[in-house]
């Protein structure tokens, strides 16, 4: 028996249209095993909700330049709660400034990474948060 693989959600939300990092992460995660689903750019939290439903995926990932996080996440956090998607994990990637990391993490984003953290690193953290 195969072990299922871990379905991920790459999102660009808000109005920010540089995605080059986005499709970095989404092309490593697809290189380790994971299935990937890129939603392309300025994505509304509500498009992004709709789409982890109707993909049932385990981790939803955003990538966020703009500055727009601290609106965001919690709307999207909310979103996915609504949906009743409360075992969805989300992960931030973009330019994060360094105080806005424990209040991300206290509303319940499960990784924060900023400009050059490793993609190994990312698919290790997402891996042990998934499988364990």
């Amino acid at each position: 028996m195969t072990e299922r693989k871990i379905r991920v959600l790459v999102a660009k939300p808000g109005l920010d249209g540089h995605d080059r990092g986005a499709k970095v992460v989404a092309r490593a995660l697809r290189d380790a095993g994971m299935e990937v689903i890129y939603t392309g750019l300025r994505q509304t939290p509500e498009m992004i909700a709709d789409a982890a439903l109707q993909e049932d995926v385990d981790v939803v990932g955003l990538s966020i330049l703009s500055g727009a996080h601290m609106a965001l996440a919690p709307r999207i956090l909310e979103l996915l709660k609504n949906n009743g998607q409360t075992d969805v994990k989300v992960f931030i990637g973009g330019i994060i400034p360094d105080d806005d990391v424990p209040t991300l993490k206290k509303m319940g984003i499960s990784g924060v990474y900023g400009p050059g953290a490793s993609t190994e690193d990312i698919v290790k953290e997402i891996r042990e948060i998934i499988i364990g």
